[in-house]
């Protein structure tokens, strides 16, 4: 009977913890009875939620909709504002150039260039491969970007482990090649078999990777670690590019839009200077993660800075925004023709094809966090937490922002990228106001940190994508992950402590900040 009880709980234990989690919150609103305490039940339940993932994340998100306006508040029509905003069409001009690359495999071709420039040799080949990795994840999403990669990266490892058993290891191959089909893609070298034919390997796409499991069993443990290392670079350089650009990652455009929703006189970060702080970061990270995997696994062998085109329309200054630029571009993504007028005309993208790629789930977390963050500020949660964090000031600036990244690089590991930024976001912000330091100098490393989940195959998609090619194990990551978390964070301190302060002018306490009534006065 106990027994069968046990297994009854475990079956539905998510059941169990979705009734749990509020009863056990539920003395903050039925106890203390204030706004603060019931806004801080809803954050807690949906953080929690969040973290567990006990219901879908996308309904987790809707949470506040439903518990707002029952606490009073904010009405339900002031909370469905929150849901769609900006961001969102700057989501759908993303969208719409991602599902074009994909759709007319320009990343291909880039691959095929890379290959021919850098030869077979392994640790070339891996930082090649994470720098188009990376560059890609500049553009589309992190998932996006590891998916298109990751088929090619698997058939060039089973070209030169062929070569290998062939007696040709260690030659470069300068007309290796990339011929690809509507189903699989073919490594067509130049090495002649027998019968005159070429030699090719092909590789099934992402969601088949059955080229892994198929391969030699018999390999050296020198193959498996080249193995090993060029898949698990492929998952960070994802992450690692994702940070460069603000539209590259979840995280980065929910801060923007977080920015803009709580300080709407900050208009001091934009495309062009996200880029000068983030891409050194980028290019910084990339080099030393790609030293650190050699060396773990291989070994050793021997523009606000300037206008942009929001210029043209003097009269109609601060109306245009990045979300403009993307929906006008994906725009013509649907008008502009595929092919020459000799044949039947087609735009380069349909609707059935970018509804297939639409993130919908991101679309509807963000929204959540856009009113989760309204509902704090709403009932005065923000300012609550701000004076409770006011003793913080004694502490050096450099120091609370390092904790801050700390923490924020730890729970992304276990939650998602986005929901971790969604939670973390409306508590930094008030204890950047209490202790009197730009919000942007605690802001910024925290949402390039949340992209730092690196040690775990489910702490986000990329790594899941990568992780189901079998050439690694969960320790392998954990390993190679731990370097790459103290790489970034290090390289995010620099950062803000250096480059960034010029840029944002982060010395300074900002005029678009409100002033609390009393504050311990810290400079960085």
């Amino acid at each position: 009977m106990l027994k069968r009880l046990k297994k009854g709980l475990w079956n539905y234990r998510n059941v169990v913890l979705i009734v749990l989690i509020p009863l056990l919150l539920l003395p903050l609103p039925v106890v203390a009875g204030t706004k603060e305490a019931e806004c801080a039940f809803v954050l807690l339940l949906m953080a929690t939620y969040w973290v567990t993932e006990v219901i879908p994340l996308s309904m987790t998100s809707m949470l506040p909709a439903i518990l707002f306006p029952m606490f009073g508040i904010m009405k339900s029509s002031s909370v469905a504002k929150e849901y769609f905003k900006d961001f969102h069409f700057l989501l759908v001009g993303i969208t719409c150039l991602a599902t074009s690359i994909e759709k007319w495999g320009l990343h291909r071709r880039i691959a095929l260039r890379l290959v021919t420039m850098v030869g077979v040799n392994p640790a070339q080949l891996m930082l090649g491969f994470m720098t188009i990795c990376a560059f890609l994840s500049m553009w589309v999403q992190n998932t996006s970007a590891v998916t298109m990669v990751m088929p090619i990266v698997e058939a060039v490892l089973q070209h030169i482990l062929k070569a290998k058993e062939g007696g040709c290891a260690g030659q470069d191959n300068p007309n290796l090649q990339l011929d690809e089909t509507d189903d699989h893609i073919e490594i067509v070298s130049d090495k002649k078999l027998p019968d005159g034919s070429e030699e090719t390997v092909q590789v099934q796409p992402v969601s088949q990777p059955a080229a892994a499991q198929a391969a030699a069993p018999s390999r050296s443990k020198r193959d498996l670690m080249v193995c090993k290392a060029m898949c698990i670079s492929i998952a960070y350089s994802s992450n690692i590019g994702g940070i460069t650009t603000l539209p590259g990652t979840s995280p980065n455009l929910i801060f923007s839009e977080y920015l803009n929703q709580i300080y709407p006189n900050c208009s001091c970060i934009n495309f062009g200077n996200w880029l000068l702080l983030c891409l050194p970061i980028s290019v910084i990270m990339l080099l030393l993660t790609w030293i650190w995997l050699h060396w773990l696994f291989i070994g050793s062998e021997s523009p606000g800075f300037m206008p942009g085109w929001a210029s043209l329309f003097p009269h109609n200054s601060g109306y245009i925004t990045d979300a403009t630029v993307a929906l006008l571009l994906g725009l013509l993504f649907f008008i502009v023709p595929a092919y020459g007028p000799s044949r039947k005309y087609e735009a380069m993208i349909s609707w059935k094809e970018f509804q297939a790629s639409m993130p919908w789930k991101v679309a509807l977390l963000v929204g959540g966090g856009f009113a989760l963050a309204e509902g704090t500020k709403e009932s005065g949660l923000s300012l609550w937490v701000a004076e409770l964090m006011t003793p913080l000031g004694d502490l050096p600036v450099l120091a609370t922002i390092a904790v801050t990244c700390i923490i924020v690089t730890t729970v992304t590991e276990v939650a998602s990228n986005a929901a971790t930024i969604t939670i973390f976001l409306p508590i930094l912000s008030p204890l950047a106001e209490a202790i009197h330091v730009n919000p942007l100098y605690v802001l910024i490393p925290t949402t390039l940190c949340t992209s730092f989940s690196f040690l775990m195959p489910v702490s986000n998609p990329p790594n899941a994508i990568v992780f189901a090619y079998g050439h690694f194990n969960i320790m392998d990551m954990v390993k190679a992950g731990l370097g790459v978390n103290v790489i970034g964070v290090l390289a995010v301190l620099l950062a803000v402590a250096t480059w960034g302060v010029p840029l944002f002018s982060l010395d300074t306490y900002p005029d678009w900040a409100p002033v609390l009534p009393s504050f311990n006065s810290t400079t960085p």
